[in-house]
Order: C-alpha cells, then structure tokens, then sequence
C-alpha cells in the first residue's frame, strides 16, 4: 500500500497529537496536579463534548452517534484510564517502552495472523526503529514497578485494539465521538469511586481539557482517517516515532537537554519509520 502524501500528513499530525498527550499526562499527573483518574474523566469528557458539536455541526443532527458497537468505547476506555494510573508508578520512558512495545507485538502480530506478509525491506525497518526506541528507553529503565507495567501493557493492548478498530471505520469523527461520547460515563465512574483524593488545581485541569479536547478528541479522529489508508503493519511501526516527538517536544518546550542519545535514536527510529512506509510502495513498483 503506497503512502500519499495526505495520508502521510494527517498521519504525523495524529503522531504529533499522540505525543503531546504524553506531555499533557505528564505535566498534570507527574507534578500531582490532579489525580488519575479524574484527569480520564476530564479527559473523555471534553473529547466527547468537542466531537458530538463537530459532528452535529457537519451532519445537522446526531444520527452519527448511534450505534450498538461497544469495540470502540470500551477499548478507549480501557486504554485511557491505565494509562493514566501508569504514569503515576512508572517513569516516560519506561511507559513509552512498555506501551508501544506492546502496540508492536499486538497489531503486527494481529497482522501476520490476517494474512500480511511483511517484506525484508519492511522488517529491516521495523528492527531499526525497535533499536532506536530500545536506545532511547532503556538506559533509564531500572527496576519498574511491576504494577504499573502491568497497567502499561494492559493500555497498549487496548490502544492497538482501538486501532484496528478504527481502520473498519466509514465515518472516523463519528466512530470517534461514539467511543468518547459512551466510554465516558465509565471513566466518570471510577472517578467516583475513587473519589476523596486532592482536589485537582485549575492547571490540572486544563491540562485535561486540552488533552481531550484537542490532542485526544481532534486527534484520534484523524488517526482514524489515516488508518484506512494503512497497513496494520505501517500504523504500528508508526507509532514508534511518538516517544521521540515528545522527547524533541520536551526539548523545545520544558527546556529537557538534547542529549546524543535522542539525536542517536532519532536518527534510528524516523528511517526505520520510513522504510516501512515506503517498502510497499517499492514492491509493487
């Protein structure tokens, strides 16, 4: 499957979104700015409100919000909620090793099982974007909780299950709004079951909101288009350049040193990446 240029564009805005969800869950939950899972709950709540408005506004009414498919929401909401109590348990980099190593094995396992047959070209870059993300993780991999490694892989299964759902999808800002709009009640449950923690600050807060709103809500929506435009294999490789992006983010952005290690792991990783995305294309040339 050849990689168009559109396809490529809204795939990194959607890596770029996934990215700054990292930053997003990190700023809030890693300074105690508000705790897990009301942050999940802010969070799928304001990607729900933003997606039903946006597709109220483009079909005139909210006949795209039905639906009986369960697949979407509960993945959503098993990805969400773990993932945000593994970020208080587990370091990024530990996180960012657990869960798209687990995306990798989930979706291009699921891929093999369906019938893809992965070329050399497309496993030469798998390997070399594992080696970069390896490189970049690693070293600061010492002694996880195993708790929250477990919450870890349990939102990377998730998360490659939301995704290969989305690629079955005709209508990808609808399927979306569905999932936030019906997984929502569930994380505002947990919420309440948890409840009597620290109050969430104002920052904590809005922090949340960005990240469902924008980052999350806009965000997976346009993963979702992408996705029919990829293989299952391409999506998960893909994916691996997240860690990177937030970590040239951080640079840029939380003023985190550029240190050869990330230069060494890009440099791995975004080849790797895009040989993957090209092996296709030159295979049916």
């Amino acid at each position: 499957m050849a990689v168009g240029i559109r396809t490529a564009s809204l795939t990194l805005l959607a890596l770029i979104a996934f990215a700054s969800n990292s930053l997003l869950t990190r700023l809030a939950l890693g300074s105690h700015q508000i705790d897990a899972a009301t942050f999940t709950a802010i969070r799928l709540a304001a990607g729900a409100l933003v997606l039903t408005l946006i597709v109220r506004a483009q079909s005139g009414s909210f006949a795209p919000l039905r639906g009986r498919d369960l697949r979407g929401p509960l993945a959503l909401f098993a990805y969400a909620a773990p993932f945000s109590f593994a970020y208080l348990r587990i370091g990024a980099a530990v996180g960012a090793l657990v869960l798209f190593g687990v995306v990798q094995l989930t979706m291009i396992g699921y891929a093999l099982f369906a019938g893809e047959r992965p070329s050399a070209l497309t496993w030469s870059g798998i390997a070399l974007a594992c080696f970069g993300l390896a490189f970049l993780t690693v070293p600061s991999v010492a002694r996880p909780d195993p708790i929250g490694v477990l919450l870890m892989t349990v939102a990377g299964v998730a998360w490659a299950v939301y995704s290969l759902v989305g690629r079955k999808t005709s209508e990808p800002l609808a399927a979306n709004a569905r999932s936030f709009l019906w997984s929502t009640p569930l994380a505002i449950g947990l919420a309440w079951l948890l409840r009597g923690g620290a109050q969430p600050s104002s920052r904590g807060i809005a922090l949340a909101l960005v990240s469902g709103a924008l980052t999350s809500g806009v965000g997976y929506a346009i993963w979702y288009r992408a996705l029919r435009h990829l293989t299952v294999t391409q999506a998960a490789v893909a994916q691996l350049t997240v860690p990177v992006i937030a970590a040239l983010a951080a640079v840029g952005l939380l003023n985190e040193p550029l240190t050869t290690r990330l230069i060494i792991a890009g440099a791995a990783v975004l080849p790797g990446v895009g040989l993957v995305l090209l092996a296709r294309a030159r295979g049916r040339a």
